[in-house]
């Protein structure tokens, strides 16, 4: 760490790559995001080398920002690394202190309650009495959701029942044929977002990842439909050229091939 910490100076510093020296928080930002999801990827992919190099990137950009801190005088990376131990320690007190859990849903429920202690003591800005408050507004909207649920599911505000979300999935569904069959446009973007939401509740109620499991059926379907061009090309046609009834059999071989 010290090495890393020492080439970012050196970058930085009068004399240093013009590039970095350049850099600003807004600036930043892009490479940010960019990491973490290279970060997931690597995950999703399941190749260890890839993930190391990965995470090397991410720790870089947290580096980075840590030196532009420094500049202005606001925080170190020293304070970053402090702060995250010290919030740890504080965060699991039946592990460093003497409370008592017996279960992982009380570990969060724990956790929850002294986050927002934490924001409480911190701010009093609106909001950060909520049990919602500190969800990062940038989060993807189906992240973001399945925050907001597990939040919510850690006061007791859930469903009592899993097949009651599958019923309340139905209404959704309902609700949004309905806006359709009517034309509603502004009726149905509503009702699309309701079964979606729902959708990420089942998911958060099955303890499954939503974000994942979309992304799992996105890698799918890349995978069946680049065997679809594959074999068209091999045919010396393309996609565009080809009728639906050809396309749906195609697919359902690409399905049998394992793809």
């Amino acid at each position: 760490m010290d090495t890393l910490v020492a080439i970012m100076d050196r970058l930085r510093d009068p004399g240093g790559c013009p590039w970095d020296r350049e850099q600003t928080y807004e600036s930043l930002r892009r490479y940010l995001l960019e990491e973490c999801y290279e970060v997931v990827e690597a995950l999703d992919r399941g190749e260890p080398g890839h993930l190391e190099e990965e995470l090397g990137d991410l720790l870089f950009q947290i580096v980075f920002l840590s030196r532009l801190a420094k500049e202005d005088g606001n925080f170190t990376l020293d304070d970053v690394v402090r702060g995250i131990a010290e919030k740890l320690i504080r965060r699991h007190p039946h592990v460093f202190g003497t409370a008592e859990v017996e279960t992982a849903q009380e570990v969060e429920r724990h956790w929850e309650r002294i986050k927002r202690e934490e924001k409480q003591t911190q701010s009093k800005t609106a909001d950060t009495d909520s049990i919602l408050a500190g969800i990062p507004g940038g989060l993807p909207a189906m992240l973001k959701a399945q925050r907001l649920g597990e939040r919510a599911a850690a006061v007791g505000f859930d469903w009592t029942r899993t097949t009651d979300i599958f019923t309340q999935i139905e209404d959704e569904l309902r609700e949004l044929r309905a806006a359709v069959d009517q034309g509603d446009v502004p009726h149905a973007r509503e009702e699309l977002g309701d079964v979606l939401f729902t959708v990420v509740m089942l998911a958060r109620r099955l303890q499954l990842d939503a974000e994942g499991a979309l992304e799992q059926t996105n890698l799918k379907f890349r995978r069946r439909f680049r065997w679809i061009e594959r074999e068209l090309a091999r045919r010396g046609t393309a996609v565009e050229d080809t009728d639906l009834e050809l396309l749906e059999q195609l697919w359902a071989r690409a399905k049998t091939a394992g793809e």
